[in-house]
């Protein structure tokens, strides 16, 4: 008669990646906390954080080789809250509030939007034909970049002052404009579709620099400028996409 074998725990580098996202949980659903008591500035800081996060955990579960199903899942969950309700909530009581009735929908719909980016990103992960992520770019823009471009009104509140930056009529529609972004079909750049000429290696460090120091000494009004800086790539990677499909028709019909 044999014995069942013993059920072997989890190893530990199973665990790191997955307490990395439970922080960035943490990090969202806390900055909800501080919007409830109006401090604006930590409840940005906290989005920001989770964000953060989200880009450490998968890249320590594959350098642990800690990649599981559950981890995932779990990430999806937390994305979904951190970068969906957190964001959706923090703007409804900074601006939104003051028109409950079309602040509340602009609300749900950012968070539900969110939900069905990720739902979208999890139904095809292991679809094999993907014109966008063969060619190294991203279908909409991702969960964290949504969130930051979503505070972006609130952004310029805090550094300006200026209370033309809380309208809900305009908060409003630059929310929902962003949920569109999420769900849409968009090409946009990933880190894989960024490819730098080795000439102008140094100069893009010493970018990086020069903006690191901006976001220590300038932080809103950086944040600010790099919102802008990304929506302005965005007509320039859907024609990078749309060259690199040509160029694959045409390859098609050659052959």
């Amino acid at each position: 008669m044999h014995r069942p074998l013993p059920v072997r725990g989890i190893p530990l580098r199973a665990l790191a990646p997955n307490a990395v996202t439970a922080l960035a949980l943490c990090s969202g659903l806390t900055g909800i906390r501080f919007a409830i008591g109006g401090e604006w500035e930590r409840a940005v800081l906290m989005v920001l954080l989770a964000g953060v996060l989200d880009g450490i955990d998968g890249r320590v579960a594959r350098i642990l080789r800690g990649e599981s199903r559950f981890g995932a899942e779990l990430d999806s969950l937390s994305d979904a809250i951190s970068f969906g309700v957190s964001p959706a909530l923090i703007m409804y009581l900074w601006a939104l509030l003051n028109e409950p009735r079309v602040g509340w929908i602009v609300s749900l719909i950012y968070a539900v939007f969110t939900a069905l980016r990720l739902a979208r990103f999890n139904a095809r992960i292991d679809v094999v034909d993907q014109p966008h992520k063969s060619a190294g770019f991203l279908t909409g823009i991702p969960a964290p970049a949504g969130a930051g471009l979503a505070m972006l009104p609130l952004y310029a509140w805090i550094w300006s002052g200026e209370e033309i930056f809380r309208s809900p009529w305009i908060v409003a529609p630059w929310v929902a404009f962003v949920a569109f972004l999420m769900v849409s079909s968009l090409a946009t750049f990933s880190w894989s579709s960024l490819k730098l000429r080795r000439n102008i290696r140094f100069e893009v460090i010493v970018a990086l620099v020069v903006v690191a120091a901006a976001l220590v000494s300038a932080p809103w009004q950086t944040l600010t400028m790099v919102c802008v800086a990304y929506l302005v790539t965005l007509p320039f990677s859907i024609r990078s996409y749309g060259r690199i499909k040509r160029q694959r028709e045409a390859a098609a019909t050659r052959t």
